[in-house]
């Protein structure tokens, strides 16, 4: 749950700053949209003033040249008796083009000036105009798609747009790097919550480093108090076997035969509840280094003690390096707990993604699936009122649940094909 509020952080982050960067595009390209419409029609007034004047002497000294020298690729010049613009367009924009063309060679201004826009193929558009010269007759021109004369805009908004991407990316970088610690402390709590200790580096800003600081302190807390009540209990355990003793030395000596066979199995029950209590608690405080085991070699160690009753499944090698003594106490409690249940167990080792997945398949009633939960937490039972129709307290599989989560592993049930259970360990891996 911390990383998923974690990754949400980031994620809310990212697009934020998606948003502004999106934002920033958007009013910059309004911007230089704005700037282009006025900019062009300054820049054809510029130069349609320019083209008139030169194109006036050219007329008045050789006007047989003037369509070849005054003609361009985007430019065509005429000399007519007639105008090709009729009359005057009436557009707002183009008084206002007429107007600033005479402001750039006031010596335009006496001369008839007619001005228009003609949509062409492909949707473009022709800026077109006729000016009467003195001796009657019209100079005709006609510049080509005006929207590509003014290229500024377009390569500034490109401009805008790479630099809004490359500011996005530099963001998302230093968000990463920014939320890495704040990741790196979700992992650690999930962790925690598992059972597991994990020692936080206490880096990055002065917050971080006081949180992981406090963090690793909470632990130490955690670890003392729980390592305290476990050998609180242990030693209350260990108390308790001196009145057992002395009630079993006063159960043999008992007359009576049937009382007491009842008060030395009522003995060994309360002896063997202490044992289960016992290595359940020093599981919870249970330290180990680790190291390169066999599994192979270590569960034919556990399953030798229960004779035919279970059938091992493991090729060799599978090694990996874990932690033995958790592991071993695991995966002894779960196989003892399905050969109890069941008239025989599987137990088969493979590899998965990397690591080592160890699966312990019974034949025996199985647990609903409502119960898989509940099964995890001490002295849980199915038989109703706890009856002791069946050996055991209820924490073989507690134990072995926590102490892989502690030390990094997992374990999962599912309902056998032909009934029964199996029990999935995925084995701890130490990095």
């Amino acid at each position: 749950m911390a990383g998923t509020k974690s990754l949400r952080l980031s994620a809310y982050a990212a697009v934020l700053v998606v948003a502004i960067g999106l934002v920033q595009v958007i009013a910059s390209v309004s911007f230089y949209r704005a700037i282009d419409a006025r900019t062009l029609r300054e820049d054809h007034a510029r130069r349609v003033a320019e083209l008139l004047v030169v194109s006036e002497r050219v007329a008045r000294l050789r006007p047989e040249a003037l369509a070849q020298v005054m003609t361009s690729g985007h430019l065509e010049v005429a000399l007519a008796a007639k105008p090709s613009v009729s009359h005057a367009g009436q557009d707002p924009d183009l008084r206002e083009l007429a107007a600033q063309i005479v402001r750039w060679e006031p010596s335009l201004g006496d001369n008839p000036l007619q001005l228009a826009i003609v949509r062409a193929e492909k949707g473009r558009r022709d800026f077109v105009g006729s000016m009467q010269l003195a001796d009657g007759r019209w100079l005709n021109f006609e510049s080509r798609d005006i929207s590509s004369m003014w290229p500024i805009a377009l390569r500034a908004t490109w401009m805008t747009v790479m630099t809004a991407l490359v500011c996005l990316a530099l963001a998302l970088v230093a968000l990463r790097v920014l939320t890495h610690p704040l990741r790196r402390m979700s992992d650690a709590a999930r962790a925690i919550g598992g059972g597991r200790r994990v020692a936080i580096r206490e880096t990055g800003p002065t917050d971080l480093r006081n949180l992981a600081h406090a963090m690793n302190e909470m632990q130490d807390r955690i670890a003392h108090l729980v390592e305290d009540q476990a050998r609180s209990f242990e030693a209350i355990g260990h108390d308790l076997r001196t009145p057992l003793a002395r009630q079993k030395i006063a159960a043999e000596l008992v007359e009576e035969s049937e009382l007491g066979a009842l008060l030395l199995e009522s003995n060994a029950e309360m002896e063997a509840l202490l044992d289960s209590l016992q290595q359940f608690l020093r599981a919870q405080h249970l330290r180990s280094e680790p190291e390169p085991v066999d599994l192979c070699e270590l569960l034919r160690a556990v399953v030798a003690p229960l004779g035919d009753c279970v059938q091992l499944d493991c090729a060799e090698p599978a090694v990996t390096e874990t932690y033995r003594e958790p592991v071993q106490l695991a995966l002894a409690a779960l196989i003892e707990n399905a050969c109890r249940y069941g008239q025989s167990a599987k137990v088969q080792v493979q590899q998965d993604r990397g690591g080592w997945r160890i699966t312990i398949a019974d034949d025996g009633p199985g647990i609903p699936a409502h119960h898989f939960a509940d099964v995890l937490e001490p002295f849980f039972r199915l038989d109703e009122a706890r009856g002791r129709t069946t050996k055991g307290f209820g924490l073989g599989i507690p134990m072995a649940h926590r102490l892989l989560a502690r030390f990094g592993g997992a374990l999962s049930f599912a309902s056998g094909t032909g009934g029964g259970l199996v029990v999935t360990v995925q084995v701890p891996h130490a990095i």
